[in-house]
């Protein structure tokens, strides 16, 4: 009899994970809250318009590529990846403006118009950087199940390049003088919800990847991966149910044994969480039985910031605007310092809008366009009431990307809708609304994050951003691996000896042959 797991959500971790656990011979049934799959990686359609809700582009691909891999698939036949160039256009609210390039000598030259000498250390942050990431290998392939697992041999060896009291900007200053180009190589910290004057100095890594693999537009938007991975998972004999939310986790003893939904009860030999992890486990997992992840503890932890969102249906389009634009606020570190505090709304916030019918104008009618704006704000702590605030900051918002170039911009939104931090929270289930989940602080990582086979109650495993490696698409998917493996060896599932490697050099699950 094949062994059943139940997948709790239909994110790319939940849709990574059934396509491994059903290509190793499982009988994999995924229960989705929505009506469609992606979770925050899914999409938003009204009117003709097509919004990434979430993550709006693709980077290095090469981890997807070896799960569909796994499953006899081509990530490429199933998706279009699109190689952007430039990456992303960054404008400095304080003067200058940098057009980010993979082609190293451009971007040189594209540097040293901010400050020759910072660009003369481009080579030096590329190369450490390139040996700061196959140092930390053994850090990402691999569970951390408690601190014994620190003293693996290949994680001591990484540990010359942890610098644990540098923030990424402080790391970045061993290279770059002028603040402006180390926020050029430090607002990815943002991708983790994060400023980098906290972040640790690990995470420099997050631009070398962007300038060393590339940053990708897929055709359709993030979304058609989540689409595609669903249809494969499906061809693989994955049970996808949407709409049918899990209500209740059954347990025997500390284990658990199955699900309730509104269909019934559904036993199970294993379960897979990918729902957001503060939300699911203090909603479907008993306090009692909780030891490390109490709700008392959960209340101790540090979370992400948080988003207020635009997904604007724009008739005609803005020739000029870059496919990805970030607009950074003069004051860049009190834009942070107001976003980590949470009591009042940035002021003169920066940023983000994505601009995807400069690349893919399928995603609108024809002679329309869609814009997707993106402020970092705290997340919820009782600081600002969003349903008075909305209105007012949607304004703001609106006058200030109206101020840095986008003219007309009022006038020309044929659809719109607002994401607040409470929406976040209420719609999609995040909780208190931080949609980058737990914060990426020394304090809670590797083994002190939640575990991919999750320590609290038995039989149950975890994947997303809430758990080990962290957030990130790339390190999702990665995670569904560690996790993948672990169940399978749990419950005696096949792994191919033949499994193939990432960069982080986890193998892959195959069906054994």
């Amino acid at each position: 009899m094949k062994r059943r797991i139940a997948i709790l959500g239909a994110g790319p971790g939940g849709l990574a994970a059934a396509m491994l656990l059903a290509n190793s011979g499982a009988e994999v049934t995924v229960y989705e809250r929505r009506d469609r799959v992606g979770g925050r990686t899914g999409a938003i359609e009204a009117q003709g318009y097509r919004f990434d809700i979430g993550p709006t582009f693709f980077l290095y691909p090469r981890i997807l590529e070896e799960v569909f891999a796994a499953c006899g698939k081509s990530l490429r036949d199933e998706v279009e990846l699109i190689r952007l160039d430039p990456m992303y256009r960054l404008v400095f609210e304080g003067g200058g403006e940098l057009r980010a390039t993979a082609d190293l000598a451009e971007l040189q030259a594209r540097v040293a118009t901010l400050c020759p000498a910072d660009a003369a250390n481009l080579p030096r942050y590329m190369e450490e950087n390139r040996a700061k990431l196959e140092a930390f290998r053994p850090i990402l392939e691999r569970p951390f199940a408690s601190v014994l697992d620190l003293a693996a041999p290949a994680v001591l060896k990484s540990l010359r390049w942890l610098r644990p009291l540098d923030s990424v900007d402080r790391d970045l200053a061993r290279y770059f003088s002028d603040p402006r180009v180390r926020l050029a190589f430090s607002f990815q910290s943002k991708y983790l919800g994060m400023s980098p004057f906290n972040c640790p100095s690990l995470f420099t890594i997050l631009s070398f990847l962007e300038y060393e693999h590339g940053v990708f537009h897929p055709r359709g938007g993030c979304s058609a991966v989540m689409e595609a991975m669903a249809r494969i998972a499906r061809e693989q004999g994955v049970d996808i149910r949407l709409g049918e939310p899990v209500e209740e986790i059954l347990f025997e003893g500390r284990r658990a044994v199955g699900v309730r939904t509104a269909a019934g009860v559904h036993k199970a030999d294993a379960l897979v969480v990918n729902g957001d992890f503060g939300r699911t486990v203090s909603s479907l997992v008993p306090d009692r039985l909780r030891r490390r992840w109490t709700d008392s503890r959960l209340k101790e932890k540090r979370f992400s910031c948080s988003t207020f969102m635009l997904y604007l249906g724009i008739e005609g389009r803005y020739e000029e605007l870059d496919h990805h634009t970030i607009f950074l606020a003069e004051n860049y570190a009190g834009n942070l310092k107001e976003i980590e505090e949470g009591r009042v709304l940035p002021r003169q916030p920066s940023i983000y809008v994505q601009n995807a019918c400069a690349t893919d104008p399928g995603l609108a009618p024809p002679g329309h366009s869609t814009l997707y704006v993106l402020v970092p704000v705290g997340h919820l702590k009782g600081h600002v009431d969003w349903s008075a605030a909305a209105p007012a900051y949607r304004d703001l918002v609106l006058t200030r990307l109206e101020a840095l170039g986008l003219a007309g911009l009022r006038s020309r939104i044929r659809y719109e809708r607002v994401v607040t931090p409470q929406d976040w929270q209420d719609d999609m289930q995040v909780h208190l609304g931080a949609t980058f989940n737990l914060a990426h602080t020394l304090g809670q990582m590797l083994h002190l994050r939640p575990r991919n086979r999750f320590e609290d109650v038995d039989g149950l495993y975890l994947v997303g951003g809430g758990t080990h490696p962290g957030s990130g698409l790339p390190v999702i998917f990665e995670g569904a691996r560690i996790t993948s493996r672990l169940l399978a060896a749990d419950l005696g599932l096949a792994v191919s000896p033949r499994a193939s490697t990432s960069v982080f050099g986890l193998p892959a699950l195959r069906r054994a042959t």
